[in-house]
């Protein structure tokens, strides 16, 4: 099929327009060009203007019954406060990336045009995609303990206008000055762990941060969860690290701890803060599942998948399952880490 030959439906489609006013591309121009090549495909927008994850939250609810998909526009944090609606109401979403990162768009393989992302949509391609949940709030990305807490605070609207993804470059290194050691107690699956650290990540989907990789085998339509922990260490050691945080590959050196499952438990001496798609989520100690097949998303299948034309959600199957709970035997243990 080619993507640029819209596939008509018997009937006219209807589709909910949510779009964060303030995001950083929010007023291209090539936004109402999208939606001239969705009315040309037959496609019926309906537009509100939500003024807090709140009101989008209720927006996707009460249209429900009355369009046949969503269409959100923003950046990571505007679609991730639609994440347990569109949970809840079953309905195919689009993305139209307009924020400061975009990460999820480049964990679901969104082109880097917008006017390609309509094009998608009108063509009706879509693929399925998990939903991560932490004590039962749902996130795309990757939620974060430690350091990645203070990066987030360190983002400020302004700081994120005037210099862009570099944005998350300034905050890391703001970052350092606040680092803490703590002490986590894990569970992965059926394994058990205890350890320090000084930053804790748990990935559903493959980047994060404006596009650093959370493991270089994640996957956001894999069903499994992806995690790391970094040891303390100092300022330098955290800098020489920085490039394989980057790539994903942190399992390389001896200073990381990765382990891969559906379920993982963490607890701390103390209550430690959770941040997940950069917004607070809770606090340990905390329970991370992955939904598999949760969501239903415009964009292109992965070249060993076929498209699926139906939106019914079904469990995963042991089959399916890439990885296993316990860490790689290439990837180095943290000798403080112990299975109990």
């Amino acid at each position: 099929m080619n993507p640029d030959q819209p596939v008509l439906r018997p009937h006219a489609r209807r589709a909910l327009l949510l779009v964060n006013p303030s995001s950083r591309r929010g007023g291209d121009e090539d936004l109402q060009e999208g939606l001239d090549v969705l009315s040309e495909a037959g496609i019926e927008i309906v537009q509100q203007q939500p003024d807090s994850a709140e009101h989008m939250d209720k927006l996707i609810r009460e249209y429900q019954d009355q369009v046949d998909m969503y269409i959100l526009g923003g950046g990571d944090g505007t679609i991730s406060a639609a994440a347990s609606a569109l949970h809840d109401c079953r309905k195919p979403f689009a993305v139209l990336p307009l924020g400061t990162a975009n990460d999820l768009a480049r964990s679901i393989g969104l082109p880097d045009q917008l006017s390609d992302v309509f094009r998608l949509i009108a063509a009706d391609r879509r693929r399925r995609i998990d939903l991560g949940s932490v004590n039962g709030r749902h996130f795309f990305n990757v939620a974060h303990i430690g350091l990645g807490v203070h990066i987030t605070y360190e983002l400020t609207p302004e700081i994120k206008k005037r210099l862009g993804v570099f944005s998350y470059l300034q905050a890391f290194f703001r970052a350092l000055s606040r680092k803490q050691t703590f002490r986590v107690f894990l569970q992965v699956d059926d394994r058990n762990y205890r350890q320090k650290s000084i930053h804790l990540a748990v990935g559903n989907g493959r980047f994060y941060g404006g596009g650093n990789i959370v493991d270089e085998r994640a996957q956001i339509d894999s069903g499994e969860l992806y995690l790391y922990s970094l040891k303390p260490q100092s300022v330098w050691e955290l800098l020489t690290l920085a490039p394989l945080l980057r790539g994903g590959k942190q399992r390389m050196v001896a200073r990381t701890f990765t382990a891969i499952g559906r379920r993982i438990v963490v607890k701390t001496t103390r209550p430690r803060e959770i941040h997940a798609d950069g917004e607070p989520a809770g606090f340990t100690p905390a329970v991370f599942e992955v939904l598999p097949n949760a969501l239903e998303v415009f964009a292109e299948a992965p070249e060993s998948a076929q498209a699926i034309p139906t939106i019914e959600t079904g469990p995963s199957t042991e089959a399916g399952r890439t990885a296993t709970a316990a860490p790689p035997a290439s990837a180095p243990i943290d000798r403080e880490s112990t299975a109990a």
